[in-house]
């Protein structure tokens, strides 16, 4: 079954989006990986397979990406910058096309130090602005870098990451614009669960004109707990989740359901906010809370 390109078609006809993450597994077996990825198949829009996520060895990204494709599944594949220099890059961007895996989102990668293997090499040959602008030379240029030509065809889809901010006044997203002049055609965010927050930050982005530039997904937990809230709010940088939600949770006589519902009310909410294309679902240690918040928002607004 062909997915390659439902993601790019559902944002550029204004359809909001939801996304997905799962990090495979530790293992060579298919089964392994299609069991976090199946119940995501039919809900999700796209389902990221992250790359060495935490600095830790797991099934590699393209070879997930390859199974999650076989199985009908849309991938948007993560690679990393920390692993491979850029003729290994390049090539695995060829692989990736072979394979009808078309969404990319480029990444530093975290560094080796906080991983389980500390004494590994980190690489950095590109950093995520020239992984993304080499791409876009082999999707628009049918050539590598070098100037090599390039046979078959390499649709990209190009994606960065973003981390909104509650924006000061001398605030200048020099970071972001890089990424976008280098190729990036959608964002997709760390967590970002305070709405007020969001439309300040999409404002400025209006003020800069870069709204228009790309399609952001904003990131989104189904909270399991306020223990959980706090720990990603303390430990993943950039991931905002105001005080007012972890008093809800630790209020709750049900946290895992009271998780749920703010899960919802925050994709309403995001799904009112120009600029905003969509969300990204991610729930650490959680992840079977995902599918059913996805189909609960999906029968809300009456969308398949």
């Amino acid at each position: 079954m062909s997915t390659s390109g439902g993601l790019e078609r559902q944002l550029r006809t204004s359809r909001f989006v939801i996304t997905a993450e799962i990090t495979p597994p530790v293992s060579s077996d298919p089964q392994d990986l299609l069991e976090r990825a199946l119940p995501l198949r039919g809900l999700a829009d796209a389902v990221n397979v992250t790359d060495g996520a935490s600095a830790r060895a797991h099934m590699d990204s393209l070879t997930a990406a390859g199974l999650m494709v076989r199985n009908g599944i849309e991938p948007i594949l993560q690679l990393t910058c920390r692993d491979r220099n850029r003729i290994a890059l390049q090539s695995l961007l060829l692989g990736a096309a072979a394979q009808g895996v078309t969404n990319l989102l480029a990444l530093r990668g975290d560094d080796p130090s906080a991983g389980d293997q500390p004494d590994a090499r980190a690489v950095f040959d590109l950093d995520a602005s020239a992984l993304l602008r080499t791409a876009a030379t082999l999707r628009d240029s049918a050539q590598l870098p070098n100037g090599r030509p390039v046979r078959g065809r390499l649709p990209f889809f190009l994606g960065a990451a973003d981390m909104p901010v509650d924006p000061p006044p001398d605030w200048q997203p020099q970071s972001l614009q890089r990424k976008l002049d280098a190729g990036a055609q959608f964002l997709q965010t760390q967590f970002c669960m305070d709405a007020q927050v969001l439309r300040r930050y999409v404002d400025r982005l209006a003020d800069f004109g870069l709204r228009e530039r790309a399609f952001l997904i904003v990131g989104l937990a189904p909270l399991a707990s306020a223990r959980s809230a706090r720990w990603i709010r303390e430990k993943l940088f950039g991931s905002i989740i105001p005080d007012a939600i972890v008093t809800r949770m630790e209020g709750a006589a049900d946290p895992v359901s009271e998780g749920r519902r703010i899960c919802l009310e925050l994709m309403q909410q995001y799904r009112e906010i120009p600029g905003v294309a969509g969300v990204h679902l991610m729930a650490p240690l959680n992840e079977a809370a995902v599918p059913p918040v996805i189909r609960e928002f999906r029968a809300a607004c009456g969308v398949a």
